[in-house]
C-alpha cells in the first residue's frame, strides 16, 4: 500500500497547469525524493511553473555511458478545488482521483523504480519533470530537447493503452489561436459602422471545420471561444483556441499551411493565426522497434507480456520520437479516464510497472 499512499499524496496536492505555486509544491517534493537517491536537481523557472531536471550518476564503471531519460509532468487539467467533487477514494483494486492516471501514478512508478535500481548496475539517469505538459509544453520544449539530445533511450510515463500496451508512436498535436480584430459600434444606432469580430470568427471557424472534417489522419476540436463585451456593442475583438491532431508530418504541414491562409470574409476585419504550441507527429517507422524489444524482454524477466502500438494522443515523447531518439511511452500504471470525472488507476499495476521499469533500466 506504500505506492498507493504515494499516489494519494500527490493527487491531494492539486496541480493545475498555470498555477506555479501549486505546481512547485509537488515538484519540490519529487525532487527532494530523487535528491535522497543521490540526484542533482536543477530548477528552470518559468511563468507557467518551474521545470526540474534531476541527474543520477551511473553506477561504478558506467558513469560515462549515454543516459536514459525519464519524462514526467506534474500538471493536470483539473483546477484547484476539484477534490471537493472528485475526492480521492480507494475501492478494492481501483483508486480514483484527479490526476491519478494522468500522470501522478506514472510519477510514483518512476520514483520507486529508481529507488529499487540503486542496488543494480545502470547507466546515468536523467529525470525531466515538466510543469506545462497539458498545454503542449511550450516553455519546456527546449529543456526536454537539451536533456535528451544524446540519450540512449527516452521513457515516458504517460498512461498506457487501455489493455496496458505501450505507446510506440503518437499523432502530432498543435494548438492554434485564431484572433479577429473588428470595429466597435452601437449595435442599433450605428450598426453599419461596425465590423463584428465575433461574426468574422464564426465564419473563420466554419472554414476551419470545412478544411478538417473528413480528412484522413486529422482531428479538430474548437476548445475555447472568447470575445465581445455587451449585446448592444458590435464586438471588436474575438478569438478561439483550436486543437488540431495529425497522424503524420506531411498532413500536418499541409493542414497548418491551409489554416494559416485565412482571408477575412467581411470588410474591416483582420484575422491573425498564432501557433500556441506544437508537438510534431511521431510516426511508426520502425526506428524504435529495438527499444520495444528490450522492453518486452525486460517484461519477460518479470513474467509480463509487453506489447506496443501507436497512439492518437500527443505527449512530450513526440519531441524525442520525432527526432529519432529511441523512445517509448505509456509506462504509467493501467487505468482509464484521463481528463474525465472517473479518472482511475488499477492498484496492482503500480507494482508490476515498477518491476518492469526497474528491469528495463538495469538492462539498457
Amino acid at each position: 500500500m506504500v505506492l498507493v499512499g504515494r499516489v494519494q499524496e500527490y493527487v491531494e496536492l492539486e496541480t493545475p497547469t498555470g498555477d506555479p505555486v501549486a505546481l512547485r509544491r509537488l515538484t519540490d517534493r519529487i525532487a527532494a525524493r530523487l535528491q535522497g537517491l543521490g540526484a542533482v536537481a536543477t530548477w528552470h523557472e518559468h511563468e507557467f511553473g518551474a521545470h526540474v531536471v534531476c541527474r543520477l550518476a551511473g553506477s561504478t564503471g558506467r558513469e560515462h555511458e549515454q543516459s536514459v531519460v525519464l519524462l514526467l509532468h506534474v500538471d493536470t487539467v483539473w483546477p484547484i478545488g476539484q477534490l471537493e467533487t472528485m475526492p480521492w477514494r480507494l475501492e478494492g483494486e481501483v483508486a480514483y482521483g484527479p490526476g491519478c492516471f494522468d500522470m501522478k501514478g506514472g510519477i510514483v512508478v518512476a520514483e520507486e523504480a529508481l529507488r529499487q535500481l540503486a542496488t543494480r548496475a545502470h547507466r546515468p539517469i536523467v529525470v525531466v519533470i515538466v510543469a506545462d505538459e497539458e498545454i503542449g509544453s511550450p516553455s519546456a520544449r527546449d529543456i526536454i530537447e537539451q536533456a535528451t539530445g544524446n540519450a540512449r533511450a527516452v521513457l515516458g510515463f504517460e498512461p498506457p493503452h487501455p489493455d496496458g500496451a505501450l505507446k510506440t508512436a503518437r499523432w502530432g498535436s498543435t494548438r492554434v489561436r485564431v484572433s479577429v480584430v473588428g470595429r466597435a459600434a452601437h449595435a442599433a444606432l450605428d450598426a453599419t459602422a461596425g465590423t463584428s469580430a465575433i461574426d468574422e470568427l464564426v465564419d473563420q471557424l466554419i472554414r476551419v471545420r470545412e478544411l478538417t472534417t473528413g480528412v484522413p489522419g486529422v482531428l479538430c476540436n474548437i476548445g475555447t471561444i472568447s470575445g465581445g463585451t455587451r449585446t448592444n456593442i458590435v464586438s471588436d475583438r474575438a478569438h478561439a483556441d483550436i486543437g488540431l491532431r495529425f497522424q503524420d508530418s506531411d498532413v500536418e504541414l499541409e493542414m497548418l499551411h491551409r489554416v494559416h491562409d485565412c482571408v477575412p470574409v467581411r470588410p474591416g476585419a483582420e484575422v491573425f493565426v498564432q501557433i500556441l504550441s506544437n508537438r510534431p507527429a511521431w510516426s511508426a517507422d520502425g526506428t524504435h522497434d529495438d527499444l520495444l524489444e528490450l522492453v518486452a524482454r525486460a517484461g519477460r524477466q518479470c513474467g509480463q507480456e509487453i506489447t506496443g502500438r501507436p497512439a492518437q494522443g500527443a505527449a512530450d515523447t513526440n519531441f524525442t520520437g520525432r527526432s529519432g531518439i529511441p523512445s517509448v511511452d505509456g509506462l504509467g500504471p493501467l487505468g482509464r479516464g484521463a481528463h474525465a470525472l472517473d479518472e482511475q488507476v488499477v492498484v496492482s499495476s503500480l507494482n508490476s510497472r515498477v518491476d518492469l521499469v526497474t528491469e528495463l533500466l538495469a538492462s539498457l
